[in-house]
C-alpha cells in the first residue's frame, strides 16, 4: 500500500502542487493582504475596481469568500488523508482546484466587464468543487463520521450563494455575509475544540507536571449548540433582544470552554499560545454583538463582525497556516522571532479594528488595523514563500 508520504516523494511536479496547504495557504494570504491594500484606497475613492460590487461588499466577500475559502482548502486537504488513510489530491488535480479558487477571485475583480451571472457562476464553482472532492475522499475511506465537516463548506457555499443573490437582486440585508461568517466561526468552534487541546496536552506532557485540557465532551458540544443558535438568530433577526441575550449565553459558554483547555500554561510556547489567543475572540465577538444590540449608542455592529473575522478568523487561520507550514516542511515546530511578530501584527489588526466600533480615533484606528494585516498576512508570505514552493530534504 502507497502511503501519503510516498506518493509525495514520488511526485515530480512542481512542489507548490504536492500537497494541499502550499498553494491555498501561500496565496490565499497573498490575497489576505492584497485585498486590504486595495480596499482602503477603494473606499476613499483613489481607485477603482472593474468590480461590479461596491468597495464594502467587495472588501466583504473577497475575505469572507476568497481568503477564508482558501484556507478552508489547504486545511482539508491536507487533514483528510490523516483522518481517512487515502492518498492526498495532488498534481493536476490540486492544480485544477487551485485554479477554480484563481478563477472565482479574477471574475469578482473584473465582474463589471464579466457580468453578474458568469462571475457568479465562476465564483461558485470552487466551494462546489472543493465540498465534492473532500466528500468522496472521506466516503471511499468508510470514515464518515468526518462528514460533519462538509457542513462547513456547505454553509459557506449556501453563504456565498446568498450573497450574490442579495447583490444581484437587490434585496436582503446582509444575511449571506453573516452567514458566511457564521459558518467559519463555527468551523473554528469545531476544529480549534480538538486541536486546541490536542496540542496544548501534548505540550504541556513534555514540559511539567500540573493541569491538563479537558478533552472535547458533552460541554463543548451543549457550547457549540447554544453558539450555532446564537449564529443564526444573528443571521436572522441582527438586532433582536433575543440574538443579545443568546449571544451573552454563547459568550459565557465559550469563555469557560477556553478556561477548560489550560492556556494560562502555554506562555513558553507561542505556537500553542496563539491558538489559546485565537479562540479568546470567539466569545469577545459574542459580548461584542450582545453590547451592540443592547448600547448601539456605545458600538457599532461592526464589532462583533470585526471580533470574528480579524480577530478570531484572522490569527486562527494565521496560527494553523504556521504551525502546519512548519510540520509538513519538515522544519521544526518553533516560532521563530519572525513568525511572533506576524501573530502580534495580527493581533494588534484585531484590536485596532474592534476599537473603531467604538468610535475611538477612528481614521487612525483604522488604518492602523489595515497596516497590521497586511503586515501579518504579508509577513507569513514572506517567512513562508521559501518553504511552500521549494521541497524540503
Amino acid at each position: 500500500m502507497t502511503t501519503s508520504a510516498a506518493q509525495i516523494r514520488a511526485f515530480k511536479g512542481p512542489a507548490l502542487l504536492s500537497y494541499g496547504f502550499r498553494p491555498f495557504f501561500l496565496f490565499g494570504a497573498l490575497w489576505a493582504a492584497l485585498a486590504v491594500a486595495l480596499w482602503l484606497p477603494m473606499l476613499s475613492g483613489h481607485i477603482v475596481l472593474p468590480s461590479a460590487l461596491g468597495p464594502i461588499e467587495w472588501h466583504v466577500h473577497e475575505l469572507v469568500y476568497g481568503y477564508v475559502p482558501a484556507i478552508v482548502a489547504g486545511f482539508l486537504l491536507t487533514a483528510v488523508p490523516n483522518w481517512t488513510g487515502r492518498l492526498p489530491v495532488v498534481g493536476s488535480r490540486l492544480g485544477f482546484l487551485f485554479g477554480l479558487w484563481v478563477a472565482g477571485r479574477m471574475a469578482i475583480f473584473f465582474s463589471l466587464w464579466l457580468g453578474a451571472v458568469i462571475a457568479i457562476v465562476i465564483d461558485l464553482a470552487f466551494l462546489a468543487a472543493l465540498g465534492s472532492v473532500v466528500a468522496r475522499e472521506i466516503i471511499a475511506s468508510g470514515n464518515t463520521r468526518n462528514l460533519k465537516v462538509l457542513a462547513g463548506v456547505a454553509l459557506l457555499l449556501a453563504g456565498n450563494v446568498l450573497f450574490h443573490l442579495e447583490w444581484a437582486a437587490g434585496i436582503g440585508d446582509g444575511h449571506g455575509m453573516r452567514l458566511g461568517i457564521s459558518a467559519t466561526v463555527l468551523l473554528i468552534m469545531l476544529i480549534g475544540g480538538r486541536i486546541i487541546p490536542s496540542f496544548t496536552h501534548n505540550w504541556l506532557a513534555r514540559s511539567s507536571a500540573g493541569r491538563l485540557p479537558i478533552p472535547f465532551g458533552r460541554f463543548d458540544a451543549v457550547s457549540m449548540a447554544l453558539s450555532a443558535l446564537a449564529l443564526a438568530s444573528w443571521i436572522i433577526a441582527p438586532d433582536a433582544a433575543a440574538t443579545a441575550a443568546l449571544a451573552l449565553a454563547a459568550a459565557g459558554l465559550n469563555f469557560a470552554r477556553l478556561g477548560r483547555w489550560a492556556g494560562e500554561r502555554t506562555t513558553g510556547e507561542p505556537l500553542v499560545l496563539v491558538l489559546h489567543v485565537a479562540y479568546a475572540f470567539i466569545p469577545i465577538g459574542f459580548l461584542l454583538l450582545a453590547l451592540g444590540i443592547l448600547h448601539p449608542d456605545l458600538i457599532t455592529s461592526s464589532g462583533a463582525l470585526h471580533g470574528w473575522t480579524t480577530g478570531a478568523i484572522g490569527l486562527m487561520t494565521l496560527a494553523v497556516m504556521t504551525r502546519a507550514s512548519l510540520g509538513h516542511t519538515g522544519r521544526p515546530l518553533v516560532a521563530t522571532r519572525a513568525i511572533q511578530l506576524i501573530y502580534l501584527a495580527a493581533i494588534l489588526a484585531a484590536l485596532s479594528r474592534i476599537t473603531v466600533a467604538f468610535d475611538v480615533l477612528r481614521e487612525p484606528m483604522l488604518s492602523l488595523s489595515a497596516a497590521a494585516w497586511i503586515g501579518a498576512f504579508g509577513g507569513f508570505v514572506a517567512v513562508f514563500a521559501p518553504l511552500l514552493l521549494r521541497r524540503h530534504a
